[in-house]
């Protein structure tokens, strides 16, 4: 997948102008070093008395901060004049720009909670200068279609022994199988174990095959059912990984800035071995070419050789 588009010498210069500026390590480190600032002023609004005292202070702050991811954006933006499609396929650069100028909408700017929630999720966007949390995201998102699944296996196993203990406890244990939302609630906590051993003393006193009635819905719901939640989340890191591998092939071949430092930052010990190998690949080939000659050939380029010297 290439982002090729017809650009302007203009257009060009500003782009590789931009990108000078983006592709520069500190200024990654200095967004960085903003997003954690805006996530300590963040939390420095939580405390009344602090956020009393220095609401001034706090405010022009948060404004800077504002101003200065607005100015990485118009940044990373011009780094793209060349590309512009470039940028808006990403999903990393719509996350930030909607961050960025949802800020400016009127609506939002005027309510408190929003302007807060908009304020928390850009510290999210430290997401893109750690390559491995970055895949952690992913994987979340991949895993959602096989969570729901889960959930809905997981409830009606839930309901199914809910009712099993709303019909068999109910009277002698009204407190925990009382109803219906009573009993799922103490299923639902011995999910975790927690409590587990008194569930099953009580269940004893009042019959033997309460045992059977623990023991299977533990097994079921605390092993099987939460192995295979894991086994989900799992398979999709691993998906998200061949994806991270896979965009960054692509931001290589096609030139998209920043892709060489993302990915330094991501592996610089990787990327030393890939040119390692790449140039391993350069003299196999040069030598399996020398080995195919003729000697006829070889005596040639020998003689050749000697009378250019």
């Amino acid at each position: 997948m290439t982002y090729m588009t017809t650009a302007g010498p203009g257009r060009t210069r500003l782009a590789a102008r931009c990108r000078a500026v983006t592709d520069d390590p500190a200024f990654g480190l200095m967004v960085f070093a903003l997003i954690l600032l805006n996530a300590a002023l963040l939390g420095a609004e939580t405390y009344h008395g602090l956020a009393a005292e220095y609401r001034r202070l706090l405010e022009t702050a948060e404004r800077c901060c504002l101003v200065a991811f607005s100015l990485e954006i118009l940044l990373r933006l011009g780094a793209h004049a060349d590309r512009p499609r470039a940028f808006f396929r990403d999903p990393w650069h719509l996350f930030d720009l909607a961050v960025v100028v949802a800020a400016f909408v009127p609506f939002v700017r005027e309510n408190t909670t929003v302007l807060r929630l908009l304020r928390l999720a850009r510290v999210l966007r430290s997401a893109r200068f750690m390559p491995q949390l970055r895949v952690l995201l992913v994987a979340v998102g991949r895993s959602l279609p096989g969570t729901v699944s889960f959930l809905f296996v997981g409830a009606l196993v839930l309901y199914v022994y809910a009712m099993v203990g709303w019909v068999c406890f109910a009277g002698s244990d009204p407190e925990h199988y009382g109803s219906i939302g009573r009993a799922a609630l103490t299923l639902f906590l011995l999910t975790t174990l927690d409590g587990f051993g008194d569930a099953v003393h009580a269940g004893l006193e009042i019959s033997r095959l309460s045992l059977l009635y623990y023991s299977s819905y533990v097994l079921l719901a605390s092993f099987v059912l939460v192995n295979v939640l894991i086994g989900v989340v799992l398979t999709s890191l691993d998906e998200a990984r061949e994806l991270e591998k896979e965009r960054q092939r692509e931001e290589r071949a096609a030139g998209v800035p920043g892709a060489g430092a993302d990915r330094a930052a991501a592996d610089p010990a990787g990327e030393l071995r890939e040119r390692i190998d790449e140039a391993r690949r350069v003299l196999d080939e040069l030598e399996a070419g020398l080995s195919r000659l003729d000697p006829r050939d070889e005596r040639q380029l020998e003689a050749s050789g000697g009378r250019t010297r």
